[in-house]
């Protein structure tokens, strides 16, 4: 494998900075502690040794090495229980919780991502020893093994990026609407979705809070919103950005979502601390499709025909 150094220490740089360049700290909290940003580094480097590791290995015919790495990318499935294990632990101190699909989703991506830093460093060898064999130059060899790598590696990227909610739907912020005995019922477009009896509560919805509509672009927009853990992805990420007033032991502020049955659009009550309507709506709007939510009844001919 000596030999081989050069193409081995290039193919671990691309693929541990590929990693690392799609590792963030942002409002979801994922990885979301300094202990759990190393552990991701450090699995991201020995995926990318890994992949390093195979092409050398094929050259020189050590087949016992291909199998023993086979059995080390197993291991990277402990990362999916690992982060797994975290969001769920802390699922009871957030206010508006992720819902398990959210959490399953994170769990995939981080998985996912080790897999990624692997190929792309697989693929900066191949690139490297492709044009070894014809004898080019040493730099010329390097930069095909940084460009095949790379374009490889973005690719796979673009095809892992999840959709948002506003590639599937328009959203709309719209006034709350007020009706029965004291106006004590709340909702939008028709829909009734919460009773506020205390006056003063009332009096800060009428005040405070803001009315979302989501409204789908198509069926399989609507059958994915349709989907409980994605209404609560979508309320978890707008709290998060924006903040709610809400509490523990107070009820009567907690923001509430409910489908419209006849049109399939999803309508949202909410307090927020920034009550900005720009910043409301592209938070929703940013809000990831998840994986387990996703629907395309459109590509069965059942459905097309339904919805003809």
């Amino acid at each position: 494998m000596i030999k081989h150094g050069t193409m081995i220490l290039l193919a671990v740089i691309l693929g541990t900075g590929f990693r690392v360049s799609l590792l963030k700290v942002d409002y979801r909290q994922y990885p979301g502690y300094p202990n759990g940003y190393i552990v991701h580094l450090t699995f991201g480097f020995i995926a990318a040794v890994l992949g390093s590791l195979i092409m050398p290995a094929l050259i020189e015919e050590n087949y016992i090495a291909v199998t023993v790495l086979g059995a080390a990318v197993q291991q990277f499935r402990d990362i999916r229980n690992m982060e797994r294990d975290f969001l769920s632990e802390i699922e009871a101190t957030e206010i508006i919780p992720r819902g398990k699909a959210y959490i399953e989703g994170v769990a995939k991506n981080f998985e996912a991502r080790n897999y990624l830093a692997l190929i792309t460093a697989f693929m900066t060898t191949v690139g490297y020893y492709i044009l070894e064999q014809l004898g080019v130059e040493l730099l010329f060899r390097g930069l095909a093994g940084i460009v095949l790598g790379g374009i490889v590696g973005y690719i796979l990227y673009k095809i892992m990026s999840n959709k948002t909610v506003g590639d599937i739907a328009k959203v709309r912020i719209t006034d709350i609407e007020f009706s029965g005995p004291m106006d004590a019922n709340m909702g939008v477009e028709g829909v009734i979705m919460m009773n506020i009896g205390l006056k003063e509560a009332l009096d800060n919805w009428k005040e405070s809070g803001v009315g979302i509509v989501i409204e789908p672009k198509d069926d399989n927009a609507r059958a994915t919103l349709a989907n409980i853990g994605q209404r609560q992805a979508i309320m978890h990420d707008l709290v998060s950005q924006l903040g709610t007033k809400l509490d523990k032991g107070i009820p009567d502020y907690t923001p509430v979502n409910q489908l419209n049955l006849d049109t399939g659009r999803v309508g949202m009550l909410i307090v927020p601390i920034e009550k900005d309507k720009e910043c409301i709506k592209e938070a929703v709007e940013s809000t990831p499709i998840l994986e387990d939510a996703k629907r395309k009844p459109l590509a069965t001919k059942v459905g097309r025909k339904a919805a003809d």
